[in-house]
């Protein structure tokens, strides 16, 4: 329980660093995860 908590206060801190609204968020971590696959994807294939 105890990481749970530690993720929601991080993620809580991020947004407010950042200054987005959870939907905002979202989409941040769906283009992360895009980067993420295309920069392995690109390791892998070469």
């Amino acid at each position: 329980m105890r990481v749970i908590e530690k993720h929601k206060q991080f993620i809580a801190w991020y947004q407010r660093k950042l200054g987005l609204s959870d939907y905002g968020l979202l989409w941040l971590v769906f283009f992360k995860g895009v980067l993420v696959a295309l920069v392995l994807e690109r390791l892998i294939a070469s």
